[in-house]
């Protein structure tokens, strides 16, 4: 079994035991104000905020912050393996990249410091996939992260993101259509039923392995990019929590879509019926006797989660990422993260993938979930 590197001078010892995963430090939300929409954008998409003034550029570095990070930078330990099941292995770090039409694709998903530590199998999953050829290809990236905690979460999140690529590569040829067409009402409609059938698949998976699906479960965030250099039109949808940041001449705008609540009275079909008449009369008379559920209704399923979607018109030097919670919440929380990826991204080309996954490494202290992050430069 591997040991952990000896700490570097001035660095703090690593503990006997493993400390707490998962983030420490609360993201800072205050100091937002609403940035203008980008010109092109749908009128009912949510509007950007700005993070706040960002501190001087800074040089390449490991870390940011006061203090440098409790967990070692580099892997310490290796995931349990099953000499009968060896397909189930999840790298370490997984890097790739692309350019199409207006757009240089970078996308990474990295273990974080504590799994290194602890010798557990990387939650997040990452896919980046190709269809169709030319001006008319579609190129899809999408990012899943297993629920924390339960086993068979990283396989979990695998097999999410490999039936939403299926859906979308079967489709694809009507989605570049509406891309193209900006036809944005089509879009969320088809990509909600995608996207729906992908996580019933899931959910169906769990039940006919004994599993618990609130267990076998998995948050999902796609892009999706047209080939055509004259479409910039960048589509963005998923489930579940993450970040959407968009960088504009040097300032972070986080353009996470709001989700929406319901709202107002029951109406026919939905919500509970009212329990008088408008003249005071009880419509019903509860005895306290338990109903038993009804053999011909389905049992109710748990709530789900709601739908993202958020379409958005790149400019020219536009920096647009999707990441997981495990960057986006040290992106929100420690200024110094935003100014280094602004200066480092700002620059008249995109960085090379080497460079690309040294920036999203620069670690900081409190945050030791997996990394995974996709990032497009417009030309």
């Amino acid at each position: 079994m591997s040991a952990a590197h000896p700490p570097a001078p001035g660095a703090p010892a690593l503990p006997d035991r493993p400390p707490p995963s998962g983030p420490t430090v609360a993201p800072a939300y205050g100091d937002w104000t609403p940035a203008a929409p980008a010109d092109g954008e749908s009128e009912d998409a949510s509007p950007a905020s700005r993070l706040g003034p960002l501190p001087p550029p800074l040089t390449s570095r490991a870390h940011v912050g006061t203090r440098p990070p409790t967990y070692d930078a580099e892997p310490t330990a290796l995931p349990a393996a099953d000499p009968d099941d060896l397909d189930a292995l999840v790298p370490d770090t997984v890097l790739d990249g692309a350019r199409y039409g207006a757009c240089t694709l970078r996308a990474v998903s990295v273990r974080g410091d504590s799994a290194r530590y602890r010798g557990e199998p990387r939650r997040d999953a990452l896919l980046t996939a190709r269809f169709g050829a030319g001006e008319r290809a579609l190129v899809l990236v999408a990012l899943a992260t297993g629920t924390r905690t339960a086993p068979g979460a990283h396989l979990a999140a695998a097999e999410v993101c490999r039936w939403i690529g299926a859906a979308v590569g079967r489709s694809h040829e009507r989605l570049t259509d509406d891309i193209r067409a900006a036809r944005r009402a089509d879009l969320k409609a088809g990509l909600h039923r995608l996207t729906d059938r992908s996580l019933g698949k899931l959910r169906a998976a769990a039940t006919e392995q004994g599993l618990d699906p609130d267990d076998y479960a998995a948050t999902l965030r796609c892009l999706l990019l047209s080939a055509d250099p004259g479409c910039r039109t960048r589509v963005f949808f998923g489930v579940g929590p993450g970040g959407l940041f968009r960088l504009r001449d040097r300032e972070w705008q986080d353009i996470e879509p709001e989700v929406a609540e319901v709202k107002g009275e029951p109406v026919l079909g939905f919500g509970s019926a009212p329990h008088e008449t408008p003249d005071g009369d009880r419509l019903t008379m509860d005895l306290g006797i338990p109903t038993p559920p009804s053999p011909y209704e389905p049992a109710p399923e748990p709530p789900r989660e709601p739908f993202r979607f958020r379409t958005s018109v790149a400019r020219p030097g536009d920096v647009l990422l999707m990441c997981g919670t495990g960057f986006a919440e040290p992106l929100h929380g420690e200024p110094e993260l935003r100014a280094h990826l602004a200066d480092r991204w700002s620059g008249p080309e995109p960085p090379g993938l080497t460079a690309y996954l040294a920036d999203t490494q620069v670690r900081v202290k409190g945050y030791a979930d997996d990394r995974t992050a996709v990032a497009v430069w417009e030309a």
